[in-house]
């Protein structure tokens, strides 16, 4: 299973579970939402998830580190400040949050239930490796780090 650890870009993971959320819409009875609700919900959870996830980009730009989460070994810098204050992986929450919105669009409960297996798929193959980096990089700096900020929220 180490095969696939920091190889599938998250963006190309979000997209991925976007399309199986669609498949599997018309497996399980929708949600019980009317349309309005529907369309807010959704809109509320795209347009959180889209802000947490670019204030996450824009704190890496600004500390001139990479943004290329399959590398972690070309991180300059430990980002601590901003968004990162509040969540260690604020990109990966808005990513979330994006697929939430989308199965509140789809009123899907068939994508609502994949969303765990996004999360699990996140921390064992995405965040823990890059933990591992990062606390060989950045060693006692990163591990208080860890213990003041939680991995998701």
């Amino acid at each position: 299973m180490q095969a696939l650890e920091l190889k599938i870009p998250p963006v190309v993971l979000v997209a991925l579970f976007a399309l199986a959320m669609w498949v599997v819409t018309p497996w399980l009875p929708a949600l019980a939402l009317p349309v309005g609700w529907r369309l807010i919900l959704a809109g509320v959870f795209a347009a959180a998830g889209a802000a947490i996830a670019l204030a996450g980009v824009l704190a890496f730009r600004r500390a001139n580190t990479t943004v290329d989460p399959r590398v972690p070994e070309q991180s300059s810098s430990l980002v601590v400040r901003g968004i990162y204050r509040y969540s260690r992986n604020p990109m990966y929450v808005g990513f979330l949050l994006l697929l939430m919105a989308w199965a509140f669009y789809l009123t899907s409960v068939a994508a609502l239930a994949l969303l765990p297996l996004f999360v699990w798929y996140m921390n064992k193959f995405q965040i823990v490796p890059e933990e591992r980096h990062l606390l060989q990089k950045f060693g006692n700096e990163y591990q208080a780090y860890c213990k003041s900020v939680r991995r998701w929220l």
